[in-house]
């Protein structure tokens, strides 16, 4: 990989912030003294870590500031866009007519840059294919120059790119992932149906769960939770393993008060009192002392 472009963005390039961030990233791509690199947008915003958003605006940015031309004539590997950097590559073929003692350095950038495509097919860029039908309004590349443009066409439709955000922020601490149990693609089952899997029993030994209350005590919060859980909306196997293990955790043992008894089961609320009256009679009366409603 050649370092002209890579150089001239550290050193002359006027860009600042993500815009700086994302041709940097393009740079590093550059084969040659052409400064001719390929890039996909999920691919700079895995490297800047960056929205999509985010690259396709800083893009944007540098198309119009003439640091970056887009060439849509040129396709790179896996069908991604490709780039120049003209500025960077006029350096690069200014500094090379300079150690040449029979020309002069004046002429050159007026006669132009013209891409050797010969060169480029190395790096895995090629010439566009161009459909047979002339609808799509395309012109197939010249064999040793390449149609470049200075603003991108609007992307507000079309194929997502999978694994990166489409916009948001930038926070490292945010996860890379929105949600650790999804709905799309996963069989959700209600609460009757679930199993207690081998993972989430070995959780119950781990955290001291099974010793603190028992086998049979740990069947008797299992039902207990089915019967809480009747009458919820069916979630995925991850989701119940997740609140099952909530509800163990704060199921008291054998012999101690517990408020999280079965629905019709438990004694009827004394008429006349309050929720936090009827949970502090239930302690009262575990504790076997007198509640003053006898």
């Amino acid at each position: 990989m050649s370092a002209d472009a890579r150089e001239w963005v550290w050193e002359h390039s006027a860009s600042r912030g993500n815009a700086r961030l994302v041709l940097l990233s393009i740079a590093d791509r550059a084969g040659d003294e052409q400064c001719v690199s390929w890039a996909s947008l999920s691919s700079l915003a895995k490297r800047t870590r960056a929205s999509v958003s985010t690259v396709r605006e800083a893009i944007g940015r540098l198309l119009e500031d003439g640091e970056l031309e887009q060439l849509d004539d040129l396709t790179g590997p896996q069908r991604s866009t490709v780039y120049r950097l003209p500025l960077a590559a006029k350096a690069a073929a200014r500094a090379a007519r300079e150690q040449e003692e029979d020309t002069d350095p004046a002429s050159a950038d007026e006669a132009g840059l013209p891409l050797r495509i010969s060169a480029l097919r190395r790096y895995g860029i090629r010439p566009r294919e161009v459909p047979e039908s002339p609808a799509k309004g395309r012109k197939p590349a010249g064999p040793e120059t390449g149609r470049s443009r200075r603003k991108p066409a609007p992307r507000r439709t079309g194929t997502r790119h999978s694994g990166m955000p489409e916009s948001g922020t930038q926070n490292r601490s945010e996860p890379e992932l929105n949600r650790r149990y999804s709905s799309s693609g996963t069989a959700v089952t209600p609460a009757s149906e679930w199993q207690v899997d081998p993972d989430t029993h070995a959780w119950t030994r781990q955290q001291g769960h099974l010793d603190r209350l028992g086998e049979e005590g740990l069947q008797a919060a299992d039902a207990k939770w089915r019967v809480h859980r009747a009458n919820f909306k069916p979630r995925s196997p991850g989701a119940w393993a997740a609140d099952w293990r909530s509800w163990i955790a704060r199921e008291h043992a054998p012999g101690h008060p517990n408020l999280y008894a079965l629905p019709g089961k438990g004694h009827a609320q004394p008429a006349g009192m309050t929720r936090t009256e009827a949970h502090q009679a239930a302690l009262l009366a575990a504790l076997e002392e007198p509640t003053g409603t006898e």
